[in-house]
């Protein structure tokens, strides 16, 4: 389960604003975002498992992230979906070019947001591709729409946050929320309701699997700035990292 809240507001001073937490197992070997030594330009998380990311943006401008979708129908020989976001941010290709040439049968199933500085896409190979207008979303690991309790509780809280302020601290805080939906709200997916409730927090805390990190960026005109909180089991805060940088 992850959770990625955004604002996009393409033409104005803060054109995208996100705040996303990635769920993971607790052992799953994972390094805390930098920019990667083979590629300067790219700031993101990497996961030491397959080698791809969830979740980064560029120097450039560009951003892309992942949730997983997954199905009784995924492949059994899956590429790795963390590869879509590293290569996506490595590539020079358009947001929609990008999205239309993914092979969708290949991966199991993801949804997959991409910002190319300009043109902002969600496509997924469980839902149709959508070409995204000014707008707060919240996505998880459905259809973006779908009206979860925690995208739900999320997205209005960042409407609410970019109102007055948008520092790293503001996002961050949306991210922590632990409210516990009531039952009839929760994901009717066909999984047991006691797994449905341990997931359907915006932040979860657990001994085995949990929020692993919880990253805020803000794009300006001209400016970036990035900051990632890590968690250790049971939500022990860990390391965190900023950065800020001129876009190229």
């Amino acid at each position: 389960m992850c959770l990625i809240l955004f604002d996009f507001q393409p033409g104005s001073q803060l054109p995208l604003v996100v705040a996303a937490n990635r769920d993971e197992f607790h052992r799953r070997p994972t390094e805390a975002a930098s920019f990667w030594d083979e590629h300067p330009h790219m700031l993101a998380g990497r996961d030491l498992e397959a080698g791809g990311t969830w979740l980064g943006c560029t120097k450039t401008g560009r951003f892309a992230a992942l949730t997983n979708f997954s199905g009784p129908d995924d492949p059994t020989d899956a590429l790795s979906r963390g590869q879509l976001v590293k290569d996506f941010l490595l590539s020079r290709h358009s947001s929609t070019a990008y999205a239309d040439a993914i092979p969708l049968p290949r991966y199991a199933g993801f949804n997959l947001l991409l910002f190319d500085g300009e043109e902002m896409v969600y496509t997924s190979n469980k839902a149709p591709m959508q070409r995204l207008t000014a707008g707060t979303y919240g996505l998880s690991n459905a259809e973006l729409g779908a009206a979860w309790p925690k995208c739900v509780r999320g997205r209005l809280a960042l409407q609410q946050s970019l109102k007055s302020d948008c520092t790293a601290e503001t996002l961050l805080d949306i991210l922590s929320d632990q409210h516990q939906p009531g039952d009839d709200d929760l994901p009717q997916r066909g999984r047991p309701v006691e797994l449905e409730r341990a997931t359907a927090t915006c932040f979860i805390n657990g001994a085995e699997y949990g929020t692993r990190a919880s990253t805020a960026i803000v794009f300006s005109r001209n400016h970036v700035a990035f900051t990632e909180q890590s968690f250790d089991a049971g939500g022990v805060r860990a390391g965190r990292v900023g950065f800020e940088f001129a876009l190229a």
